[in-house]
């Protein structure tokens, strides 16, 4: 009995060793199942955008920040760190004012970073964008693989390649538009990507990824790279629906309110447009993603020399890039959402020979230098868009040396010293503090023999321009967005009267029309196209004295009478409908050409001529008898006309 008892005793004590043996072999399984389960779910969370971004954040801090005195370096050592921590710590603060060199540095390090210190490398860089699933690449990836690998061939003209390439930049039909529309949809940039078909490397992959961190911590959300390229301009936030009218919309139409959530209604954080040769074309493909990113960008991107805060009660600010760009900024309650404009000049492009191309160029060419040696009071008429402020950059080339240009600006846009580094320019711009008028009062006091207006915006500056062309200067070039002349004439005037300078119309427009000499009417048509619609001259008309001074020599009283009341009729005449000046067209675009159509006036001629130097007068002689057949001195008389 006891050995039965030992031996059920021992076979109990085997099964349950067996058992827990059997449990503790599972648990372990278990465990390691999941503990590979969750190494790659740590893994897959790693190599996001979001973790890299966050430890790009903390590495830049650590490295800008680090006490370098604390690390017992050498003299030398230490020396040639604190220089490296400057440089990063100015190209962290220069790249978000759009500069392009200071991006590159931080770019660069961003990728030593991501490479060496993150572990990043070909099997998990696509854990961040799947570059090897293209079905999973959206719209945004695609287009900065695209744009990433034309900017390998063809640098800041990449975009331009890929409008022209593929014919973007035209009018087209998207779904549930009844009309055509400049638009390039996401459905163009999947094709795009198809035929493209690249096959990328390594490090093709991890400038993509570090490009993408680079813009949601340093740069301008998803038209960082954009905003680089020789573009016209980049605006975003002006269409969509605004994030204030959702609660309203909530309150009317909650199936309306569920398209707008599901994104089949844009938004305007969904709206980035751009200027490309003189046409607005959405960019249907690219998002901030949210308002807050938009609103990002809009605090970010006018920030460059410190112009001021923008708040709700200061609810725009104008101000320029680094690079020269003009950009503008509104913001609720000023405005119904967020909105920024960048606007580009080119200034390398900036020559008559590159903006004037179409028959009749040359005509058109030596006329506009002509104008400009022979100093003219010119103004730069059309509406926005139209290529008024590069006409006025390229004009400027043909000023003489020896005269000393003066420029006053809204906000600097010319950047003659870019172009003419040699020359006597100086440029000036309105502040909060320093009105246009106040500005326009110091250039004469600057040596100035010509005075350049970016534009006559304000009544102020008409009426100072107006006063300045007659005394201050020996010549003065101008923007306005008038339409016409006769709308130039009375625009100017009536700033006159506004400002005080006149009370009396007539007195008011004489003076204008005394000032003026030419106007260059620009257009942009709706294909975008852009060109001299006209070149005007101003004639003023003489105030000959008709009066009759015969009345003594009447013996009867009849006939003085009349003589009274002829003369009585010629005053009232001059006071009430007296024509102070006309207009003549001398050059128009007639189907598809320029065309000189009428001559420049004598006196015009004359001081043109007094005005130009031997080689120029000589040339513009020529150029006056080959086209109008008239025969001038060197003093500019006419010795035989047709």
């Amino acid at each position: 009995m006891i050995v039965n008892y030992i031996l059920i005793i021992l076979i109990v004590v085997v099964v349950i060793a067996l058992l827990k043996s059997k449990i503790k072999t599972k648990n372990e399984e278990q465990e390691k199942e999941i503990a590979e389960n969750s190494k790659v779910s740590v893994d897959d969370k790693t190599y996001t955008l979001e973790m890299m971004i966050k430890f790009i954040k903390r590495r830049l801090d650590e490295i800008t920040k680090v006490n370098l005195y604390d690390l017992g370096l050498s003299e030398e050592e230490l020396k040639r760190r604190k220089a490296k921590k400057y440089e990063l710590k100015k190209a962290l603060k220069g790249c978000t004012y759009g500069d392009v060199n200071d991006k590159k540095y931080v770019k660069e390090l961003m990728f030593d970073i991501l490479e060496k210190e993150y572990g990043v490398d070909e099997t998990n860089v696509s854990k961040a964008i799947p570059f090897d699933v293209p079905s999973l690449l959206s719209s945004q990836d695609k287009f900065d693989i695209i744009l990433y690998m034309y900017k390998k061939d063809f640098g800041y003209e990449a975009f331009n390649e890929i409008l022209k390439k593929y014919d973007l930049a035209k009018l087209k039909y998207t779904d549930g538009d009844a009309k055509p529309s400049y638009v390039i949809t996401p459905e163009e940039i999947s094709d795009i990507y198809q035929k493209e078909n690249y096959n990328l490397t390594f490090q093709d992959k991890l400038m993509v990824v570090v490009q993408r961190i680079y813009q949601q911590y340093k740069g301008y959300s998803s038209i960082d790279e954009i905003r680089d390229m020789n573009i016209d301009g980049i605006s975003g936030g002006v269409s969509g629906l605004p994030e204030s009218f959702l609660s309203q919309v909530a309150q009317t139409d909650s199936g309306y309110l569920n398209q707008v959530m599901d994104h089949k209604v844009p938004r305007a954080c969904d709206s980035i447009w751009i200027m490309y040769h003189g046409v607005s074309i959405r960019l249907a493909f690219l998002s901030f993603g949210n308002e807050s990113e938009l609103k990002r960008v809009c605090q970010n991107i006018y920030k460059y020399n410190n112009p001021g805060q923008l708040s709700d009660s200061n609810g725009y600010k104008i101000n320029e890039m680094k690079d020269g760009s003009r950009v503008v900024v509104v913001r609720p309650t000023m405005s119904e959402s967020w909105a920024f404009f960048v606007r580009k000049f080119d200034v390398q492009r900036a020559t008559l020979e590159q903006l004037i191309r179409i028959p009749g160029k040359d005509t058109a060419i030596d006329l506009l230098k002509y104008l400009v040696k022979g100093a003219r009071i010119i103004s730069l008429t059309g509406e926005q868009g139209c290529g008024k402020t590069t006409m006025l950059m390229a004009m400027i080339e043909n000023i003489y040396e020896t005269m000393n240009v003066r420029v006053q600006e809204m906000a600097f846009e010319l950047h003659l010293r870019k172009i003419y580094p040699t020359r006597n320019i100086l440029s000036l711009r309105e502040t909060e503090t320093i009105s246009g008028q106040e500005g326009l009062d110091v250039q004469k006091k600057t040596d100035g023999s010509v005075n350049i207006i970016g534009e006559v915006a304000t009544d102020e500056v008409a009426s100072w321009m107006i006063q300045a062309a007659q005394v201050a200067s020996k010549f003065t070039l101008f923007t306005h967005h008038a339409k016409t002349f006769p709308d130039l004439i009375m625009a100017l005037r009536n700033s006159m009267l506004r400002t005080g300078v006149f009370t009396n119309e007539k007195t008011a427009e004489e003076q204008v029309v005394q000032v003026l000499n030419f106007d260059i009417h620009l257009v942009k048509d709706f294909t975008g196209n852009r060109y001299i619609q006209r070149v005007t001259e101003c004639v003023p008309i003489e105030d000959v004295n008709a009066y009759t001074f015969e009345q003594s020599k009447e013996k009867s009283l009849e006939g003085k009478f009349d003589m009274f009341a002829d003369n009585a009729t010629r005053y009232f005449q001059k006071v009430t409908n007296k024509e102070l000046y006309k207009y003549v067209n001398i050059m128009e675009y007639q189907d598809g050409q320029y065309v000189l159509t009428n001559k420049i006036s004598d006196n015009n001629l004359r001081e043109m001529i007094i005005n130009m130097d031997e080689t120029d007068s000589a040339g513009f002689r020529e150029f006056v008898l080959q086209n109008w057949g008239t025969v001038l001195t060197e003093r500019g008389e006419i010795v035989k006309q047709k």
